[in-house]
């Protein structure tokens, strides 16, 4: 009996031994050691408890995953690791300045890329703040630096090259357009493709690298354009529903650090994930830990008794209704046809409060918003002769007449000019006027034509002959012609309030002034369009 009795403690001995091994497997191969643990009675088992606790100490703990950046932030990466740094590199292999450029250049997107990151993490701030001056700075400043690559540099044989970068790295400004930024971008590439034909004009048949290096700034634009057509196609959105204040969101993004959850501290990392059950020898599983969610009870059936019961109302059942003032029935007014609805304030504030409510992501401002003025680069005035084309740029009221000795091989080009007048002497070639306002411009003679294009406030006066005059965009011209240009041709295009005054007879009479017609009207004869100057009688 006794040798029995041995048996079986030694059999028992060597099951508890197989079983405390086993755990001691289960504990070092899962991280939920000590939970499973924790369900066997510790009374029967003291050396898999303790076993399960040290490989639990010696488990490393989970490490925290940082959130991954918002997908218009990761496109704009994708863009400055794609087409950006492919121009930069190519920029490289070119002597001279370039590549000093190209650097400023790509410093520039990576500073648009942090401050789109932080549109994502903060409320949009007042444009007149210095909290909002101070999330454009970094941009402003590798802007500035392009500019300045091109400035000091102007007698270089790369001057095309750089004044082609410098007038594309203002594609970047459309984070302040509203709406249809990507049309700004798309006016930029055009200013850009100015330079990009003398380049590849230079270049084509000697060196096939210039051309390649112009194409891969073309890339950048085009890959903007169509980042900004696919993310923002009504302008920069901001995190106004739950965004932190900008200046701390740029404090986060320019540290690296991930966003904190709490106002008072910083924020303990996020514990490890639960443990998984573990293995039962023969004891039945636990119950779960919840019931089952219920379902949500069904909604009781209309009462049709009640709809009956207002059937059989008879005509009391439109006694509720309000009556319809004629001045608002549609058949008796046409014109109310075109409209979406009758007006009502009330109803129209319902509805557009319904609207702002349901419409989801940055809704469409009445009025378009214009790019801040702090934005835009100051440059300062010039006045130069390169090759054969003068370049005047960037007066503001400069205070006295600006003069030109012109000759017959020169070309004048005004750009971006304020409150300014201008003589010509001599016979020049050509004039174009580009994005000005109020110019005053005076010429003896020209070869081909003037060119004004957005030029609002624009006046001309010929003392001798002038071929063409070419009006693209402008509101607001007088064009004073002499005795020898009475045969100028005038082109308009999208023009208003453009007058012409021409002398009469004699050089005593006065000149004449006459408008240019604005109204055409178009009619079919013979199955062919003509147009005709719309005449008012009376």
């Amino acid at each position: 009996m006794a040798a029995n009795n041995m048996h079986n403690l030694t059999t028992l001995v060597k099951r508890l031994e197989a079983a405390t091994s086993r755990l001691e497997d289960i504990a070092s191969s899962s991280l939920g050691g000590p939970s499973a643990s924790a369900s066997i009675d510790s009374t029967a088992m003291p050396r898999s408890a303790s076993a399960i606790s040290s490989s639990a100490q010696a488990a490393p703990p989970a490490q925290p995953t940082l959130p991954a950046n918002p997908p218009a932030v990761e496109a704009f990466e994708n863009l400055i690791n794609g087409e950006v740094k492919r121009f930069v590199g190519l920029s490289q292999k070119l002597d001279g300045p370039v590549g000093e450029q190209a650097a400023s250049v790509l410093k520039a997107f990576s500073a648009e890329c942090k401050f789109i990151m932080v549109t994502t993490k903060a409320k949009k701030p007042d444009i007149q703040s210095q909290t909002y001056v101070q999330t454009l700075k970094g941009i402003q400043e590798t802007m500035g630096a392009v500019d300045s690559v091109k400035d000091t540099n102007r007698g270089s044989m790369f001057s095309n090259h750089l004044a082609a970068v410098a007038e594309g790295i203002q594609m970047l400004a459309w984070i302040t357009i509203d709406p249809k930024p990507h049309d700004y971008v798309k006016e930029m590439m055009d200013s850009v493709q100015f330079y990009g034909n003398r380049v590849a004009q230079e270049h084509k048949e000697k060196e096939p690298k210039h051309i390649e290096w112009i194409q891969s700034y073309y890339a950048i634009g085009k890959s903007l354009i169509a980042y900004i057509q696919q993310f923002y196609p009504s302008g920069l959105t901001w995190n106004n529903k739950d965004g932190i204040d900008a200046l701390e969101a740029l404090r986060q993004v320019e540290s690296g650090a991930p966003p904190s959850t709490s106002t008072t501290g910083s924020a303990a990392p996020p514990p490890p994930p639960p443990p998984p059950p573990a293995p039962t020898l023969n004891i039945p599983p636990p119950p779960p830990p919840g019931a089952p969610p219920q379902s949500a009870p069904k909604a009781a059936p209309a009462d049709m008794g009640a709809v009956f019961e207002q059937l059989s109302r008879g005509s009391d059942v439109t006694s509720g209704l309000r009556k319809v003032d004629p001045s608002q029935q549609t058949h008796k007014n046409p014109s109310l046809r075109t409209q979406s609805s009758v007006p009502s304030a009330k109803r129209s504030d319902s509805l557009n409060s319904t609207n702002s409510a349901s419409t989801a992501g940055r809704g469409k401002s009445p009025i378009p918003g214009r790019k801040p003025n702090n934005m835009r680069t100051k440059k300062p005035p010039r006045k130069t002769l390169e090759a054969n084309k003068w370049l005047i740029e960037n007066y503001d009221a400069p205070g006295s007449i600006l003069e030109i000795e012109a000759n017959i091989n020169h070309s004048i080009l005004i750009t971006k000019c304020n409150k300014t007048t201008i003589r010509v002497f001599g016979k020049a070639n050509a004039i174009s006027v580009d994005s000005s306002s109020s110019i005053s411009l005076i010429v003896d003679s020209l070869v081909s034509a003037v060119d004004v294009i957005k030029t609002p406030k624009f006046e001309l006066q010929v003392l001798g002959t002038l071929p063409t005059i070419m009006l693209d965009q402008v509101d607001g011209a007088s064009l004073y012609l002499g005795g020898e240009s009475l045969a100028t041709e005038v082109f308009t295009s999208k023009c208003s309030q453009v007058n012409i005054n021409f002398v009469g007879e004699s050089e005593e009479d006065d000149y004449r002034e006459c408008p240019v017609p604005e109204q055409i009207k178009t009619v079919i004869r013979d199955g062919v369009p003509v147009s005709e100057i719309m005449e008012h009688a009376g």
